[in-house]
């Protein structure tokens, strides 16, 4: 093996472990919060607790990059369902459940406390991915295909609470179960039915909402 094959194999190996560690931090997050001890993301990753700190620095170093990984993985899905559904409903549907696949909606909330709310590039994937859904709902309703009454936190507000993990419930389970349960939202969000009671919050009010 030449030089140049053992420094790519190392830039392998460090994309790898970066990947298993932003991987196990997520799914450990959002079972045990985020003040999870790092020398357990570190096992469930695969890695020694040097490669994490390596990499990361400390705490705060990897809860940011988990929750930037998180918003271009979301930001990538919402692009793909706007650019391969001209429906904006079928779009629309498409991103939910890739965010499901993601759990992004699950690890988001326990993260907030610790990134900056003003963290730019947080900030700009954040703007993009908003956009895109209320490009999507605005269309889908301006057609006809949703309830008048739908608004961009009811789609956001959905994702969080059909993300976390239903207690009680095996772990084989809970992803299958969020995707039905969203599909019985889905069939729900289409003109037709009762009114919807609670308020109906834009994004901008959504923002003031926040406790």
């Amino acid at each position: 093996m030449t030089r140049e094959d053992v420094k790519r194999q190392l830039r392998a190996d460090a994309r790898r472990n970066e990947q298993q560690l932003l991987l196990a931090a997520r799914d450990l997050f959002i079972e045990r919060g985020a003040q999870v001890p790092l020398e357990d993301i570190a096992a469930a990753a695969g890695v020694g607790i040097a490669t994490l700190y390596r990499r990361f620095g400390d705490r705060w170093g990897l809860a940011r990059a988990v929750a930037l990984a998180a918003l271009e993985q979301t930001q990538a899905a919402a692009r793909s369902a706007r650019n391969s559904h001209q429906d904006p409903l079928a779009a629309l549907t498409a991103y939910m459940h890739a965010v499901l696949d993601l759990r992004t909606s699950a690890v988001m909330p326990e993260l907030l406390d610790q990134l900056a709310e003003d963290d730019p590039q947080r900030l700009e994937i954040s703007s993009a991915i908003n956009s895109i859904i209320e490009e999507l709902i605005n269309d889908a309703r301006h057609q006809g295909l949703i309830r008048d009454e739908l608004r961009f936190a009811d789609i956001g507000l959905l994702l969080v609470r059909l993300s976390r993990p239903l207690i009680g419930l095996k772990d084989e389970l809970q992803l299958p179960y969020a995707h039905r349960h969203l599909d019985l939202v889905l069939a729900g969000m289409r003109p037709g039915g009762p009114p919807l009671s609670g308020p109906r919050f834009t994004l901008r009010e959504l923002r003031g909402a926040r406790g």
